[in-house]
Formats: structure tokens, sequence, C-alpha cells
């Protein structure tokens, strides 16, 4: 039943708990597992709170523990995206521990991606045709978004991409397809379990997507802030605003001057970007369409929350 006392910080610190117990009940592999390790399981939280938004807490306990197994797919395709990140940008740690590939070798953790996505891809389809479309049609934008960013730290500026305004169209769409499309998926899986149809879903996922956006513009901020910029799709941009056209990665000496020049506007950038998309995310909360209760009004905070929390690493509040 709908608990009526109910708050954002604790939902979320319930239903994470709930998440990691099906994790390790739906994931045998303890290396699989391990690699999974010390996420923050947003996506699983927010596919979890639009569910029990669109049953107002009233689902079968059936009907939850099923919406859970969709989490553990998300999770799984997530984590395949880092593991294979990790590689591609030759990062040594994942969330304080060394990386998978550094501990297992590239070859098999190649192969660990691979078979987390088989085994998302196999829940999703225990789920029916459309829970294993969605899957399928998120992992592709994820693909695309890390190709499109592997192709713009590479060659730089291209002759298509000559202002300042493409540039951040250019960042913006990589972060739609990389971060902001798994996000959207979530949330609309979440209202599938719940067994909504038509405009709803768009709803929930277009939820999803701003938040996603704004959450990969706030963990971006906070790498500009903490000098973590390296290797990012940020660099052309901050070449274009140097008005140095250059290809490839610049020096680190030269990335600090540009930093030192550009910081104020990047970071305002950010900050409105940021607010940007939360406030659209929080107007989608407050659609018609979605059943008033408890929980719709947690749908609302959540947004602000989760960025909120992000930001709080470099004292920033929205």
């Amino acid at each position: 039943m709908e608990n009526k006392s109910l708050d954002l910080e604790s939902f979320f610190n319930k239903t994470y708990n709930h998440v990691e117990q099906k994790l390790d009940d739906k994931i045998p592999n303890i290396k699989m597992r391990n690699a999974l390790r010390g996420g923050k399981r947003l996506r699983s939280l927010l596919a979890q709170l639009s569910f029990k938004t669109c049953t107002a807490g009233l689902e079968s306990t059936s009907m939850y523990h099923k919406s859970l197994e969709s989490s553990v797919s998300i999770e799984l395709a997530h984590g395949a995206s880092l593991v294979h990140d990790d590689i591609i940008d030759k990062d040594i740690e994942r969330r304080g521990k060394p990386a998978f590939h550094v501990k297992e070798g590239v070859s098999k953790a190649l192969l660990m991606g691979h078979q987390m996505l088989a085994q998302g891809f196999d829940i999703a389809l225990s789920h029916g045709k459309e829970v294993a479309k969605l899957y399928v049609d998120s992992w592709n934008r994820v693909v695309s978004g890390e190709i499109d960013e592997v192709d713009f730290n590479k060659n730089g500026l291209s002759t298509k991409t000559s202002t300042k305004e493409q540039i951040f169209e250019a960042y913006n769409r990589i972060i739609d397809l990389k971060t902001a499309g798994l996000f959207a998926s979530a949330c609309k899986v979440g209202a599938i379990e719940a067994n909504m149809t038509g405009d709803i879903l768009k709803v929930f996922s277009d939820y999803g997507r701003e938040i996603g956006l704004a959450y990969q513009l706030a963990d971006d901020l906070v790498d500009l802030e903490n000098g973590e910029v390296l290797n990012s799709v940020i660099i052309p941009l901050l070449n274009r605003l140097e008005k140095k056209p250059k290809i490839g990665l610049i020096k680190k000496r030269e990335l600090k001057k540009t930093l030192a020049k550009n910081q104020d506007k990047i970071k305002q950038y950010y900050i409105d970007e940021i607010k940007k998309h939360v406030t659209r995310a929080e107007k989608l909360s407050n659609s018609n369409l979605i059943p008033n209760s408890n929980y719709k009004d947690l749908l609302t905070q959540a947004p602000k929350h989760i960025i909120n929390r992000m930001l709080s690493e470099i004292k920033i509040t929205i």
C-alpha cells in the first residue's frame, strides 16, 4: 500500500537495497557482480520511482519483483558500457578501485561486457517484445554516442562544426545518446512494467532524458572544477572558445590556460543548462497523464535532489 509518510531519501535508500538484492539473485557470476559493485543505481532508482508513481504504490508483490528484474537488465547494460568505456578512455580506476580491465586484462573485460549485455537482454526478452526492443534500442544509442565521442575527440573540429553553438550542439548530441538515452529508457521501462501504455510512456521517457542530460552536465561540471577534463569532449569545445582550431588533444599546460581564460563563461553555461533540464523534468513530472499520489510528489522532487547531491562536491546548489 502507499506510504503516506514517504520521503525521497528513504525511498531511494530502501529501493537501492532491493535492487542490490535482486542483482545478487539474478547474477550468479561473482566477477560480474563485482564489476557492478559500488554504483549509485540512479537509473534503477528512477525506473522504480516511475513504476511506483504509475501504480501509486498499490502494485502486487509479483509486479514489483518483475519491475526489479528490469532494473537488473538496466544495470547490466550500464555496467557493460562502463567496462568498455574504461578500456577506450584508458582509465585505470572505477569507483575508487582498479578498473576491471586492469584487474582481469582487456580481453576478458571486453568479453565480460558482452556477457553482461547478453544476460541483460535475456532478462528484457523474458519481459516481452516491448521491453526487449527498448533494451536493444537503448544500447544502440549508447554505442552511437560512444562512437561519436571517439570521433569528436580524435578529429576535433570539422568543417561542419565551426561555431561555438555548433560545438555545444555536438556535445549535447553525444551526451543525449551516451547518457540521457539510458535514463529515458529506465523511466519508460518502469512505466511499462506498471502496465502503462500510450502517451504517458513518452512523458516518462522525456522525464528521464531531461534528468540524464542534467546529470551528465553536472558530472562534467564537477570534472571541470576539479581539473579532470583530459580525454573529454570538452577539449574541442575549449579549443574553439580559444579560437585555436587544432586537431586532436592539446597539451595539459595549454588546456589549463584555456580553462583559466574561459572558466567563468563555461561554468555559467553549465549551470544554466543544468537548470533548464531540471526545470523541464519537473514540469513533465506534473503531467496530468500521471496519476496523483505521494509518489508523483517524489517524482517532482527527484531531479533537483539528484543533481544537487552531485553538485554538492563543488559546493553548488541549483
